[in-house]
């Protein structure tokens, strides 16, 4: 059929041969909203959503999704039409809804733009295989396997933590570091941005979990990582100690296109995928994935070729077994740990910058924190926290999940296509193949459930607020079987990192009205957090 089409334009004039394309591209537009074959023509929505995925392709690929969809939900009400076939739901009651247990409904096609090794357990849509992988990866996670992890933890932070101890003593010497150091000391303080140093931390924290080694972020103070310049080079040799030719890159770097690339492409339809790729912009980010896969690539085969007994991520992933007793493939194993190194590393480092943000930007906060930290941590040596000091400190918490709501790291609505059988929301039915999903930045900003002052970062309401409806509401790790299998350990890693620097450090913003710049590509990623940092006298 579109050889004929191609066929029929080339036999055509110019001006008769651009016309019909036109023509074309409205019919095939046109039809689809006037055949309404989902019955969403009713939702309101930006005039080019209604007719074309067009509208959405650029919002993400311009960096702020969440905010510009939540812009829309405050101009036209809870049910937006973000595409022809697409419709965002910004009401907490929606949430246990759409991505509830049992509803049928699978993710949609957006999934499909981040596979890259082969499907992982985040983006297998299938329900039966997404089941056998859960089945075998979840372990990993619970609570009782999360403790295990904490020595590693631990260790980390506490070598971030005589970083900046270093670095301190050098700027009460009103010392800095040379161009492209990024710190100097000025009025008594340690002036650093913060964002680069919590990424070497998360990275180096995941490396040692998922990998068996650190990438060394911290102590070389430098974004990078090693990566095989042949990748198949590298598969074909799993397990050996062959020599690699290996090259170094920038990893968060390269994390962060990997990001906007994929969740691009992710919102522009199936068919669109293989032009777009030729475009410049996509390109590059299709370079950016390729090489964040080289990156588990590098690190698995390492670590296979040195057998050990220390207990990780990995070691728990080839361990696993699915409901037949079958473990995973190499291939499988190192698709897992690529997923848990993006979602490992960037949550963790996007949420702690955020929270120290906060706190630098509300003293009160800060020294309320300060304050319990002192009180149940103070009589006690430990450089940093353990995991049974931070789980008796409620207002830490309260502090984390408060930083979580106001910038949640997936605040973009993840879609969900209704099942056979359609899907009834908040009284408005769905059906079959309609894609739904529910923003959790506009419903972390739902003055029904925070407060005329859900703008505002204020811990406080964590205890004042109904805690059922806080508990229905608030989604950073997202809802339902699909939820984030690793919330038990980002969980724990946040505790202990903002208890122990909370403890030996306090923070100021350079301006007190400084906002905290933002793109979002799958992510919700600060753009740097300066900070002006003091050692406690109380240490």
């Amino acid at each position: 059929m579109l050889g004929s089409l191609s066929l029929l334009y080339q036999n055509l004039d110019f001006k008769t041969t651009i016309f019909l394309l036109v023509t074309t591209f409205i019919l095939v537009h046109a039809l689809p909203y006037l055949i309404d074959p989902h019955g969403i023509r009713r939702f309101p929505g930006p005039l080019i959503a209604k007719f074309s995925d067009i509208w959405l392709g650029v919002v993400c690929k311009n960096g702020h999704r969440s905010e510009i969809v939540h812009e829309m939900h405050k101009k036209y009400g809870p049910f937006v039409r973000l595409a022809p076939n697409h419709v965002s739901i910004a009401e907490p009651d929606a949430l246990q809804i759409v991505y509830a247990h049992g509803n049928g409904a699978l993710k949609s096609n957006f999934y499909d733009a981040f596979v890259s090794i082969r499907r992982g357990i985040f983006n297998t849509r299938d329900r039966n295989e997404h089941a056998r992988k859960r089945k075998i990866v979840s372990h990993i996670f619970s609570q009782k396997s999360v403790i295990e992890f904490e020595p590693q933890v631990r260790l980390y932070v506490g070598m971030l933590l005589k970083q900046w101890d270093r670095l301190y003593d050098m700027a009460l010497k009103n010392m800095s570091g040379t161009e492209g150091d990024g710190w100097k000391g000025e009025g008594g303080r340690l002036w650093l941005d913060c964002l680069p140093w919590v990424n070497y931390l998360a990275f180096d924290i995941v490396g040692d979990l998922a990998f068996g080694a650190p990438f060394g972020m911290i102590t070389a103070a430098r974004d990078l990582a090693v990566v095989p310049v042949n990748q198949e080079t590298v598969m074909e040799n799993y397990g050996t100690k062959a020599e690699v030719e290996v090259r170094e890159i920038p990893a968060v770097k390269i994390l962060n296109g990997r990001g906007e690339y994929s969740m691009s492409m992710g919102v522009l339809p199936p068919s669109w995928r293989p032009l777009a790729r030729r475009l410049p912009w996509y390109k590059k980010g299709l370079r950016d994935v390729e090489t964040l896969a080289g990156i588990a690539i590098m690190a698995v085969a390492k670590r296979l070729a040195t057998p050990t007994d220390r207990v990780d991520l990995l070691s728990k992933l080839q361990e696993g077994r699915d409901h037949e007793g079958k473990v995973m493939t190499k291939e499988e194993v190192t698709a897992e740990a690529l997923t848990l190194l993006i979602a490992g590393s960037d949550t963790t480092s996007n949420s702690t910058c955020a929270i120290i943000y906060y706190l630098a930007r509300t003293p009160r906060a800060q020294r309320k924190l300060q304050k319990e930290l002192d009180e149940q941590l103070g009589a006690e040596d430990e450089l940093v926290a353990t995991d049974q000091q931070v789980k008796r400190l409620p207002y830490l918490d309260a502090c984390i999940n408060e930083g979580l709501r106001l910038h949640s790291t997936s605040a973009l609505g993840l879609p969900r296509v209704v099942p056979e059988g359609g899907l009834t929301v908040l009284d408005q039915y769905f059906p079959p193949g309609t894609v739904l999903s529910v923003p959790s930045y506009s419903i972390h900003r739902d003055p029904k459930i925070w407060g005329e002052d859900f703008e505002e970062y204020r811990p406080e309401r964590w205890f004042e607020r109904d805690q059922a409806d806080i508990q229905k509401t608030f989604n950073p790790f997202s809802f339902g079987p699909r939820a984030c299998v690793g919330r038990n350990l980002a969980f724990l890693e946040l505790q202990i990192i903002i208890a122990s620097i909370l403890r030996r450090f306090e923070f100021v913003l350079q301006d007190p009205d400084q906002k905290l710049e933002t793109r979002e590509g799958f992510l919700r990623k600060p753009l740097g957090c300066m900070v002006g940092i003091k050692r406690r006298d109380t240490l």
